[in-house]
């Protein structure tokens, strides 16, 4: 998550069941999210262990999915109301209702003011979602790869993920009694749940038209399985030099991690695909530093503040990522864009090229800039491969330590295939001039997988014609059953009473 943290320090392996705080101690941020954590991963063990991999309430499941054909632009989907759980993650289709406005010029009479007739009666708000307006999906009817396919048979499947919110892109978070400077508090974890199709050839059937249930299941757990696993590993490092192990005496005083403050530095693939096609971008913050986008003109845009202190604040040859909700959601690389020219006064900065269009247009989606931290440098660092940039962000290099900065390397696995918004975190700290990273017995940093984005899937229909699709959601039934008239004793009691009134009869001599 782009969260101001310290570190995340949740570790499933240790199988720890509880924060414990103690009296005079200092209460860190690392401590209460390993507690959330700890609580999310119970509770959501618990669930897929009763549930399975995913299914909903009977009578209350979520996510019916009803095809509605119209000219090939046009078709849609019709998503139900309920709750649906995908690897225990809580998922709910419920559209919410309007609120009620006060009618305060409300008369006894037929009319409101005199001499004028009724208000008309607001239209009936929709009691479902559709495929193009659910609610974090930002689908595009002008974008084709947006629309569903044209072929039959297609799958519409519901892709689960979490995400970070903080009052950059919901101000409700705010706390305005902490004064006109208005500092952000707490961040937000969302649930985003998206329908979406999937070609029914991604699901590689012999026969997809005339495939059952249960094939078409068990083909899209295979291809869930693929998509959700993560393809790549990084190592991290404070820079040591050649030849450390042989002989420690050749150790440089700076071999080590030399940064003034402690970072949680984040480490995210920007483009996708193979080592030649990815990109990556780092932030010594974790990606936090925002800058909301007050109005943009061009490649000037206005910003709500330009940062707190040299620290936090935008300077030129700084590299943004102009973002809003949508895009955020979408999940979407775009190219960076460096900051040519700051105008404090006006709280302006120019950016080297004009945002892509359709981003960040609309004030509702809560534009936003996001500073990254890598810089271009014309000239060739001491070790690792010239930092040049690809649409603003770093290339990937397979088999080689990549000097970040102050002493910190990262190092990418080979044959790695990488998705856009996996991450890294690396915590830096000053007291010990090193890293933070899990390492082997002989002190070798050990390949890790992403942190995030962990993506979860779910199969919602099989669609193959017009008005017709299978259903392959799964529904589970309550656990609760009616209690016994009596316990088990009262029960083994009256047994008794009547066998042994069965015997006295049996017993009883002819007349």
């Amino acid at each position: 998550m782009h969260a101001d943290l310290s570190r995340l320090t949740f570790r499933p392996d240790r199988r720890y069941s509880a924060v414990v705080a103690q009296q005079g101690r200092v209460q860190l941020d690392a401590d209460a999210n390993e507690q959330t954590a700890i609580q999310l991963h119970q509770a959501r063990t618990l669930a897929a262990d009763l549930i399975g991999q995913h299914g909903g309430p009977a009578g209350g499941a979520g996510f019916h999915v009803t095809f509605k054909g119209g000219s090939r632009d046009l078709d849609d989907l019709i998503i139900e109301g309920g709750r649906y759980y995908v690897d225990g993650i809580l998922c709910d289709a419920t559209r919410p209702l309007p609120g009620v406005p006060v009618d305060d010029e409300a008369t006894d009479g037929a009319t409101g003011k005199e001499g004028e007739a009724d208000a008309p009666e607001p239209d009936e708000p929709p009691a479902t979602w559709t495929y193009w307006d659910q609610p974090d999906a930002y689908r595009d009817p002008e974008r084709p790869g947006d629309r569903l396919p044209e072929q039959r048979p297609f799958l519409v499947c519901l892709k689960v993920w979490e995400r970070s919110v903080t009052a950059a892109e919901d101000p409700a978070l705010r706390e305005v009694a902490l004064g006109s400077a208005m500092p952000d508090t707490a961040a937000r974890v969302k649930v985003v749940w998206q329908v979406l199709p999937l070609a029914g050839s991604a699901l590689e059937l012999e026969n997809p038209e005339g495939a059952g249930k249960d094939q078409v299941g068990k083909a899209f757990e295979a291809w869930a399985r693929k998509a959700s696993a993560p393809g790549s590993r990084l190592a991290a490092r404070g820079e040591r030099p050649e030849h450390a192990d042989e002989d420690p005496c050749l150790v440089r005083p700076d071999a080590r991690y030399r940064g003034p403050e402690n970072q949680l530095y984040r480490v995210e693939i920007h483009e996708g695909g193979t080592a030649k096609e990815a990109t990556f971008k780092w932030s010594r913050e974790n990606g936090s530093v925002v800058f909301l986008v007050d109005e943009l003109d061009g490649t000037w845009v206005e910003l709500a503040s330009l940062g707190g202190d040299d620290k936090l604040d935008l300077g030129v040859g700084d590299l943004v990522e102009f973002v809003d909700t949508a895009y955020t959601s979408r999940g979407e690389p775009l190219p960076l864009l460096r900051v040519e020219e700051v105008d404090l006064p006006g709280r302006r900065v120019r950016l080297s090229g004009e945002p892509e269009p359709g981003v960040g247009r609309r004030p509702e989606l809560r534009p936003f800039l996001r500073r990254w931290d890598h810089r271009e440098s014309a000239r060739r660092p001491r070790k690792g491969a010239a930092a040049r940039l690809k649409r603003g962000a770093l290339k990937v290099e397979e088999g080689r330590w990549l000097p970040l900065e102050d002493g910190v390397e990262v190092y990418f696995a080979a044959d790695g295939a990488y998705r856009s918004g996996d991450h890294w975190l690396i915590p830096a700290r000053t007291a010990t001039g090193t890293v933070e990273w899990p390492v082997n017995a002989a002190r070798t940093p050990l390949l890790q997988a992403p942190a995030g984005i962990q993506v979860h899937y779910a199969p919602l229909a099989w669609v193959t014609a017009e008005q017709a699709e299978l259903d392959l959601r799964m529904v589970f039934g309550p656990l609760a059953t009616p209690a016994p008239a009596a316990d088990a004793r009262a029960l083994a009691a009256e047994a008794e009473a009547e066998a042994e009134t069965r015997a006295g009869e049996d017993a009883e001599p002819e007349a």
